[in-house]
C-alpha cells in the first residue's frame, strides 16, 4: 500500500504536469493551434489527478490487519447499524472472536447511519451447514457490536454463541461423510 509520503511525491510531478500542460493551452490559444481544446482538457483532467493526489497525500491510509482472522464474506449489509458476515463451517471459537475484531475494524465508515436511534454497528458472524442433502442450515455464531462513530473502538461488545458452536460440532463428522 502505497504511503502519504509516496503519494505526496506523485503530486508533486502531476503538478508539474499540470503546470506545463497550462502553458501549453495557453501557446496553443495564443498561436491558434488546432489542438488548442484538448489541451485544455488535458489540462483539465491534470489539475483532477493533481487535487485527488494531494487529498491521498494528507489523509494517512492505514488498514489494521488482525493476526489471526479469517477470510469472511459480507452477505448483508444495510448501510446503517447492521451487518452480516458469512464464514466456513470449519472455524473455531477463537478464530470466529479474532475475525469478528477484524471485521469490526473493516466494516467501520463514518457513513454509516443510525437506524431507529441505535448508536451501535452490529456485526453478525454466520455459517452455512447440511445436516442431510438437499437441507441447507444457517447458524449464527457470534456478534460483535461497535460504536458507529469512533473509529478506534475500544469498547467492543463481542458475543459468542457457544451452543450454536456444540451443533456445529454435531454436524461436522456428517458433513465429511457426505
Amino acid at each position: 500500500m502505497l504511503t502519504t509520503a509516496e503519494f505526496f511525491v506523485a503530486f508533486k510531478w502531476a503538478g508539474i504536469l499540470t503546470l506545463v500542460s497550462g502553458v501549453l493551452s495557453l501557446l496553443g490559444f495564443l498561436f491558434k493551434w488546432g489542438v488548442r481544446f484538448r489541451l485544455v482538457g488535458i489540462t483539465g483532467f491534470m489539475g483532477v489527478l493533481t487535487g485527488g493526489l494531494f487529498a491521498l497525500s494528507l489523509v494517512p491510509l492505514t488498514r489494521v490487519q488482525v493476526p489471526g482472522a479469517l477470510h469472511y464474506t459480507r452477505v448483508y449489509d444495510n448501510g446503517g447499524s447492521q451487518t452480516v458476515i458469512a464464514l466456513p463451517p470449519s472455524i473455531t471459537e477463537s478464530e470466529l472472536e479474532l475475525t469478528l475484531r477484524q471485521a469490526a475494524n473493516d466494516l467501520f465508515s463514518q457513513g454509516r447511519f443510525s437506524s431507529g436511534g441505535e448508536n451501535q454497528l452490529t456485526i453478525r458472524a454466520r455459517t452455512i451447514v447440511h445436516p442431510e442433502p438437499g437441507l441447507s442450515k444457517p447458524l449464527f455464531l457470534g456478534q460483535v457490536k461497535r460504536s458507529l462513530g469512533v473509529r478506534d473502538d475500544e469498547n467492543l461488545e463481542i458475543e459468542i454463541y457457544a451452543d450454536q458452536f456444540s451443533e456445529l460440532s454435531k454436524l461436522k463428522p456428517a458433513a465429511k461423510d457426505a
